[in-house]
């Protein structure tokens, strides 16, 4: 025969299930509180910046973002993922390939269909990003009519994957870099036609480990260089403004000259992420910005 249960052990078992409840309560209160405030920052943002680790290594007031916020007194959201690119990279075309689905042109994607689902599913098990989930969160309550200029700032990591710059038979290809960023565009315009896209080359870069700097580094796809103008002439092309990180920006006369601004020959320390920001904000102080609203 099982043991038989007390009155006292019968009410110790409510009062558990009730405090069990009051704990769910509250952190669902919680919860419904901290959505409510995303919600209500986000409907402020008309400034976003998409792009990787140059501009999302770092995400609190020294970032690129959090400088060009304090300096234009108004928030920038900061949607760049660390390790990502312009392109789509699994070439066995995977249907919901993980890491494909936050690259630029599957984040416009969403943008244009106004549904983060396929990301907020997502489970990357790189480090640092444990990021991402609450970037996500955010841009999924971000009504992009509502936004005016949007930064495209990837390219480096499209770099370092040898991705192809053109196809020449599909100049929309998602897998090559232009055809990537040709492809983000049209999405983000689809989805805003009013909104204004500016186009940021990769900066300058030094790879310790080999000895090179990126006017050498062939990781298959040409050097550095070569990525930047492509972009600098499709951004032409296509009537759009671009900003170059590339040329006359950082120092690279020395080999040494990677300490001056960078944290490892690539991302950039507090004095390059501070160099980012006023660049892009003498930027857009300098060329008129219609607000919404």
């Amino acid at each position: 025969m099982g043991k038989k249960i007390s009155g006292q052990d019968f009410i110790y078992g409510i009062l558990a299930v009730i405090c069990l409840g009051i704990l769910m309560a509250a952190a669902w209160g919680s919860r419904c509180r901290e959505r409510a405030w995303q919600a209500q920052y986000m409907e402020d943002v008309r400034i976003v910046v998409f792009g990787d680790s140059i501009t999302g290594e770092y995400r609190e007031e020294t970032s690129v973002t959090g400088l060009m916020s304090e300096a234009l007194g108004e928030p920038v959201f900061n949607a760049a993922l660390g390790g990502t690119c312009y392109s789509y990279t699994d070439t066995d075309h995977r249907l919901f390939y993980t890491k494909d689905c936050l690259n630029m042109v599957g984040l416009s994607q969403s943008v244009l269909a106004d549904d983060f689902r396929i990301q907020k599913n997502a489970r990357i098990r790189e480090s640092v990003t444990e990021y991402f989930e609450n970037t996500v969160e955010d841009l999924s309550f971000l009504d992009f009519t509502q936004v005016d200029t949007v930064f495209l700032s990837h390219g480096m990591n499209d770099y370092h994957g040898g991705v192809e710059l053109v196809n020449e038979k599909d100049l929309y290809d998602p897998y090559t870099f232009t055809g990537a960023i040709r492809s983000s565009v049209a999405n983000l315009k689809k989805a805003n036609p009013d909104l204004r896209i500016i186009l940021v080359t990769p900066t300058y870069s030094w790879y310790r480990a080999e000895g090179l700097t990126c006017e050498e580094y062939d990781p298959g796809g040409g050097v550095l260089e070569e990525y930047v103008e492509a972009e600098m002439a499709l951004a032409e092309e296509l009537g759009l403004e671009c900003i170059d990180l590339y040329h006359d920006f950082y120092p690279h006369e020395k080999w040494e000259d990677w300490e001056l601004y960078t944290n490892d020959g690539l991302h950039p320390n507090e004095a390059g992420r501070r160099m980012i920001a006023e660049k892009l904000t003498d930027y857009l102080e300098g060329h008129h910005r219609k607000r919404n609203g």
